[in-house]
């Protein structure tokens, strides 16, 4: 069996990470999990002790908040399934990490570099890989430049994993859809015909 990517997207309190996290559970499979986020403040402790909570404490937690592929390598050895959570946030780790490149441009591609990077690990084993995200180009346009460079670049590495990914999610309201069943795919045949 070779190694299956799933994305698992939505907004914020979607009930998405729940989801993915009986989506991985499912069938008695062993789990590993690979969290992303950076305590930097009391709010943020909350998620994760929210997010720790709701996890089985049998469940092999890797901390990746920089270099994630090296702790996907891991994981993927250790687990029949990896949970990734999230992507959001290790996307902002490395557009905000201390050796990000001044450039605009140089930035989006070391991030998504870093992605490239992470996609080759999760594929190394049989595990089945399944990333969580957000949407958060769905609101408004931010004010600060910043802020729209982090849109944009999680919009890019979102559409980057779910062309990869075998299934991809989308809750809304604590509802799934799975949605490349119901995408409609205009390829060059299409485009061309």
């Amino acid at each position: 069996m070779a190694a299956s990517i799933v994305l698992v997207t939505g907004g914020a309190r979607s009930g998405k990470s729940t989801f993915a996290e009986r989506y991985a559970a499912q069938g008695g499979r062993k789990v590993a999990y690979i969290a992303t986020a950076q305590i930097y403040d009391e709010e943020m402790q909350e998620r994760v002790k929210l997010h720790q909570s709701r996890r089985p404490a049998g469940w092999p937690t890797f901390e990746a908040p920089y270099q994630a592929e090296q702790a996907m390598a891991q994981a993927v050895q250790c687990a029949d399934a990896v949970l990734f959570d999230c992507l959001t946030l290790y996307t902002s780790n490395l557009l905000l990490a201390p050796t990000v490149p001044a450039d605009r441009e140089e930035r989006r591609q070391a991030v998504l570099t870093a992605i490239d990077k992470l996609l080759a690990s999760a594929r190394q084993d049989q595990a089945e890989v399944i990333f969580v995200t957000n949407e958060v180009g769905a609101g408004i346009v931010p004010d600060n430049a910043l802020a729209r460079e982090y849109r944009d670049v999680a919009g890019l590495v979102n559409q980057k994993v779910a062309g990869v990914a075998d299934e991809v999610y989308l809750v809304v309201s604590g509802l799934a859809v799975e949605l490349k069943k119901i995408a409609v795919n205009l390829g060059e045949d299409e485009h061309n015909g």
